[in-house]
């Protein structure tokens, strides 16, 4: 998907660490680990979060691409270490003889992807579906967005994220209320978030391929976070208004410059950035491991039983919405690469 901005992640949920290898990014960039660090900070807050973050305390380590604080023009190597791995190390373990059934399920969890995962990968053990499609994989993707924002913030382009609604709650005491009630029940809770990116560049992505559409590259990136289940851009109540109600006139400012009112487009026309705040809504749905367990099947024997548990959050839309933030930058640098781009952050500052 990602052109000039290019990454890979490993690891899984338990395992040693997770990785990341950073391809394209050009010399000259300062890299703060304390900014990435910070947003790692920020994943693991919010009201609701449960038992791993109170074990986990992500810090990145930066392994190859800078020296000095600044980037190379080389792969930049992200490090996250799981301190759980003590825990799981030999239920981890890379080699056939330490194998062990401890810690290995097969009851399926209703949400997640065991069921559908087992019949692709043909596991009869669904701790091999649960390890990489857990959300803890997100950690690594929140340091990689984290290196893209600073890329950006040295262009101006800021980034900033709201929630807007939890359960039935739509202020900051009724969403604690609604997920201490959840909480007290053995359930879950979902919501709704906002991810506004302001000072972009007019014309990032394209309309003359369906694939390079800015708008349909960010809802796929959010679109894959574990658990989001729909994203829209702009005004997300555009079916109920009228053509003359909802797209944005163009008026021209005591300096000839032309100005919008509005920006129900949500800052994207024709599948471009067109110099209106991009703004992006996610529907997270609640978190499908609850301690009062749903009703499934154990694939061992094919009887019903209940779901197994595994350590989990009572919600975290709050941190969901980091992880849009950080995955929407890297798709905006990739796009901002590929208009601007060259081998250094002076030759791209002299294109732009």
């Amino acid at each position: 998907m990602l052109d000039k901005f290019r990454f890979l992640t490993a690891g899984e949920s338990h395992g040693k660490c997770l990785t990341a290898i950073i391809e394209g990014i050009p010399a000259g960039f300062e890299i703060n680990p304390d900014f990435i660090n910070n947003e790692l900070k920020r994943r693991q807050g919010g009201y609701g979060r449960g038992g791993r973050m109170k074990i986990e305390t992500d810090t990145i380590e930066i392994t190859s691409g800078v020296r000095f604080g600044k980037t190379l023009g080389s792969p930049v190597t992200l490090v996250i270490q799981n301190k759980d791995f003590e825990n799981w190390r030999k239920i981890m373990s890379t080699t056939p003889e330490d194998f062990t059934d401890e810690k290995s399920f097969t009851k399926f969890r209703p949400g997640h992807a065991d069921f559908s995962g087992s019949v692709k990968y043909n596991q009869t053990d669904l701790r091999n579906i649960l390890e990489r499609s857990s959300a803890r994989k997100t950690a690594i993707e929140v340091a990689v967005g984290a290196v893209a924002k600073q890329i950006l913030a040295q262009f101006g382009i800021t980034c900033s994220s709201k929630i807007l609604q939890i359960g039935n709650g739509k202020t900051e005491e009724e969403f604690h209320s609604e997920i201490d009630k959840a909480k007290d029940a053995g359930d879950t809770l979902g919501g709704k978030f906002e991810v506004i990116f302001e000072n972009l560049p007019i014309g990032l992505g394209s309309y003359v391929h369906w694939d390079r559409k800015l708008d349909g590259k960010i809802a796929q990136a959010v679109m894959s976070i574990p658990a989001v289940k729909s994203v829209s851009i702009g005004n997300h109540h555009a079916y109920k208004m009228s053509g003359s109600e909802f797209h944005d006139q163009m008026y021209l400012d005591e300096n000839g410059k032309i100005v919008r009112k509005t920006n129900n487009a949500g800052g994207i026309e024709g599948g471009m950035t067109n110099g209106e705040p991009v703004i992006v809504t996610a529907v997270m749905k609640p978190i499908p491991t609850l301690r009062k367990p749903l009703k499934t099947v154990d694939m061992k024997d094919m009887t019903e039983t209940e779901a197994h548990f595994e350590r989990s959050d009572t919600c975290a839309v709050e941190a969901c919405s980091v992880v849009a933030e950080n995955r929407i930058a890297c798709v905006l640098v990739d796009e901002f690469l590929m208009k601007f781009g060259g081998d250094s952050l002076t030759e791209i500052k002299n294109r732009l």
